[in-house]
């Protein structure tokens, strides 16, 4: 089972259902109806298990919008970007991304 990770305690991780951006895998990409394993921090010490969830679905993007940033945890777009921009560099910001919708199933 694939391990999907966050940087962040984002308060849309207590819904039952939430989206989060990812860009697609080289080796297998995320796919709907696959159980994962949801983790805070999980290439560190702090690491968090925080459950299992399902993808139950995956759309295929070139960018967002504020109300899609706000699902996220964003204030807006522009926050998104920001974050995205710091952690991943401007060029691979603006590539697709999978905005992938997770369900909570442990």
């Amino acid at each position: 089972m694939r391990i999907i990770s966050f940087t962040e305690h984002w308060s849309k991780l207590s819904n039952r259902e939430f989206t989060t951006f990812r860009f697609p895998r080289k080796d297998k990409d995320w796919y709907v109806g696959e159980k994962i394993q949801v983790y805070y921090k999980s290439r560190s010490p702090k690491r968090e298990r925080l459950g299992i969830a399902e993808i139950i679905q995956k759309v295929q993007k070139y960018a967002s919008n504020d109300e899609e940033a706000r699902e996220d945890g964003f204030n807006d777009l522009r926050d998104m970007e920001n974050w995205m921009i710091k952690t991943y560099g401007e060029a691979k910001t603006w590539q697709p991304m999978n905005k992938l919708t997770l369900r909570w199933i442990e």
